[in-house]
């Protein structure tokens, strides 16, 4: 799916379709896109019907608020050490330190196990990946499935940017799968208090984690998780 933001393509990515407005939305804001500009409107192809484009085209638009994107229309990567200390550096040169009160970690323990509930393609494919929202409470409040581990996130993050419970500074994601680098950011971009993941997270996320002063546990299954980053 190409995703446009005011007119220029800004990304292409391969995702499961569904929820296309949502991750076209949430892609924007946690690559910093949006610059803290409104989305005024989300459709499928500015220029060619629906149809033509395969609803394959997804056009973002802030009525030209937002700056002149510049496209990054490469694939990401996976950083897994502090090689990566100069992207840190960066991020919080944009980003505000996350603040709220710290979330109970007893309370999302099993949050990965109850947001498989929630997982229907995943019961049924066993080949894609989840992202949620957990609240302080431990409800699950939003629940979004993608082949792609990040594309996922976005869906979430664009479900509560159209909620306008940006940031959620009050709630944790959870994710399947490891805890890389690229998802922490995402995390922080969106004001996460935490960040939980069934498996590890690497080196470059937990560094991450700490700048944002964001709550970052791994290996949540069971009901039991191992702390990488407390407050």
């Amino acid at each position: 799916m190409a995703i446009e933001l005011d007119g220029v393509r800004v990304a292409t990515t391969m995702r499961t379709p569904g929820h296309d407005f949502e991750l076209a939305a949430g892609f924007c804001h946690t690559e910093g896109l949006l610059d803290s500009s409104p989305v005024l409107s989300v459709k499928y192809c500015e220029t060619d019907s629906a149809l033509a484009t395969g609803f394959n085209v997804v056009s973002v638009s802030t009525g030209g608020k937002a700056p002149v994107p510049t496209p990054r229309l490469t694939a990401t990567t996976s950083s897994c050490g502090f090689c990566g200390t100069d992207e840190i550096d960066e991020l919080a040169s944009k980003l505000s330190p996350v603040s709220g009160v710290a979330l109970d970690w007893q309370v999302l323990a099993d949050a990965p196990d109850r947001m498989l509930q929630e997982q229907a393609l995943f019961t049924e494919t066993g080949a894609v990946h989840a992202a949620g929202v957990v609240t302080p409470d431990g409800a699950i409040t939003t629940t979004r499935e993608d082949v792609g581990r990040h594309n996922a996130v976005d869906k979430v993050v664009g479900r509560l940017l159209f909620d306008e419970q940006v940031p959620a500074h009050d709630s944790a994601v959870v994710v399947s799968g490891r805890a890389s680098f690229e998802l922490v950011h995402k995390a922080w971009a969106a004001g996460f208090r935490a960040l939980v993941s069934v498996s590890a997270p690497t080196a470059l996320a937990v560094a991450t984690a700490e700048r944002a002063g964001m709550q970052l546990a791994g290996f949540a299954r069971g009901g039991s998780l191992t702390v990488y980053v407390d407050l």
